[in-house]
Order: C-alpha cells, then sequence, then structure tokens
C-alpha cells in the first residue's frame, strides 16, 4: 500500500480472511469470505471504506452481510458508505443502536466529524447464525464493553467440508516467507512486515479449518475490553468472558478488534484478566 499500511491477506484452510487496520484507531476490520462462491461477510468497516472495497474487488467478492461487533465510532464509521456501495444489509445488536444513534456525540468526544448513518436492517442476538456460501457463524451475545457488544465464533466444522489431511495456517512476509500462525503468536510481528496477497498466491482448496473467534473489543492478546466508555460495565465483560468465550476451545484463533491474533489458550493461561483469583 502506498500509505505504508499493509493488509493481512490470507487463504487459509478454504477461508478467505482479510484483516485491514482502519482508521485513526486502527480498527481491525475483517472481510471472511468463501473462495468458491466468493461470499463474504465484512466485519467492523470502522473507516477507509475505498481500501475496503478495493480488497472486496481485488478478490472478486460478494458482500452479503455488514456485521457490527459493537456501535463505537472507530468500528462503524464505515457502515453507511459500504452499506451504500454493495447493497449489503447492515447487522448489530439492538442493545447497540442508542449507542449508533449517538454518533454526533462520540465524534465531538473523539474530536472527528460524525460519520454518516445507515438503517440497521437486521437486529443480532445471542445464538444467532450467519449463514454465507458454506460458511456458518454463530452470534455471541458478549455485553461489557457496550451493552450490544457481539462475538462471531466459527467452529471447526463451520464450512461442512473435509480433507484428506491438515492444513497449515500461514501468512506472507515481505520478503515473501510464509509465516505460520503458531509463530505469530509467539512473537510480535509488526504490521509493517505484512504484504498483501491475493486469492490466486495459494490454491482455493476448501478444507476444515481451526476454529475462528471475531471478538470485536470484548477480548485482545493480552488485555480485554475498557469499560469507561458509554454503556461499560466492568462485571458484564467479565461475565462475557469467563461464561462464555473461555468456554470455547483452546485452538480458538480470535481475530480482536485492534491488535495482533491470539488463541482462547494463549488467553486463558496467559492474559492478566483471566487468571484465577
Amino acid at each position: 500500500m502506498s500509505d505504508g499500511r499493509r493488509a493481512l491477506s490470507a487463504v487459509t484452510d478454504g477461508l478467505i480472511h482479510i484483516t485491514i487496520p482502519v482508521g485513526m484507531l486502527q480498527c481491525n476490520c475483517s472481510i471472511i469470505g468463501d473462495p468458491a462462491t466468493r461470499e463474504a461477510l465484512v466485519v467492523d468497516p470502522g473507516d477507509e471504506v475505498t481500501r475496503i472495497l478495493d480488497l472486496i474487488g481485488r478478490h472478486r467478492l460478494i458482500v452479503k452481510a455488514i456485521v457490527s461487533t459493537h456501535a463505537h465510532i472507530d468500528h462503524v464509521g464505515g457502515l453507511s458508505r459500504l452499506h451504500q456501495y454493495t447493497g449489503a444489509p447492515v447487522l448489530m445488536h439492538r442493545d447497540d443502536l442508542p449507542l449508533y444513534q449517538a454518533m454526533d456525540e462520540q465524534a465531538a468526544f473523539m474530536g472527528v466529524h460524525p460519520p454518516d448513518l445507515t438503517d440497521v436492517d437486521q437486529l443480532l442476538k445471542e445464538g444467532d447464525v450467519l449463514r454465507w456460501g458454506p460458511f456458518e457463524a454463530q452470534v455471541i451475545h458478549t455485553p461489557g464493553h457496550t451493552p450490544g457488544s457481539v462475538s462471531l465464533y466459527l467452529p471447526h466444522d463451520a464450512g461442512k467440508v473435509t480433507a484428506a489431511g491438515p492444513k497449515k495456517i500461514s501468512v506472507k512476509d515481505e520478503a515473501g516467507d510464509e509465516i505460520a500462525i503458531e509463530d505469530l503468536l509467539k512473537k510480535a510481528v509488526p504490521r509493517d512486515d505484512f504484504e498483501e496477497t491475493t486469492a490466486s498466491d495459494e490454491p482455493e482448496q476448501p478444507a476444515p479449518h481451526a476454529p475462528q473467534l471475531f471478538s470485536g473489543d470484548t477480548l485482545f492478546a493480552g488485555s480485554i475490553g475498557r469499560t469507561d466508555l458509554w454503556g461499560g460495565s466492568m462485571e458484564q465483560i467479565m461475565e462475557s468472558l469467563r461464561t462464555k468465550l473461555m468456554h470455547l476451545p483452546d485452538d480458538t484463533i480470535v481475530h480482536p478488534g485492534h491488535g495482533p491474533v491470539t488463541t482462547i489458550g494463549n488467553e486463558r493461561h496467559l492474559n492478566p484478566f483471566l487468571q484465577p483469583e
């Protein structure tokens, strides 16, 4: 990218997954696509919609839904424009609608111009299942960072496909060398060390993939979401973490709303907020 910031992109176990940090707070916008049908979800298009649309077009994807994990301005700033260009429905939890409708107040707090708003086409709730291509994502209501925060969980069999053997999850660095995801979890890798890859860089062979969690701002690598903003609750976020997210398998790959990937196992054992009292 000409601005020095690069998306992290890979065809991973039959799943196209592109992470693009957007806006001044570098919200991780995720594009999750099926290599066969080209259907995709876009999660948290917080800003820089032109870059997001460029990646969607480059991978020839058809956006089936736009999902907001929560309604903070850095995660929803691009909702209206992306909906306008793709026609895809906008999905959000009911409990975050007041926060979304208070965008002027949020923008004033951040010292920025408020983004355009759009209608929310579907109100998410605990237990909802989102479907695109052969994939399914389960909606987990994880209040605490905001009242309507949600996480999306793709279990290992979400694609309902089989393959002869396991396939390693990897991305490419600036030198063109592949880096296994487990190596990413062992050390911090600066974002500028990654370069974009396209779907043609690796074979688009459907295969079972490790469980994936898109946690919004509920769970980060080594931390959790702040609770001192509108509607935040430390009691609720800890309940969401301990009674819901920490019940997921240890090998679940976590894609937070900011910062690097991690796993449920790593956070269970190393996150200071999740250690036994």
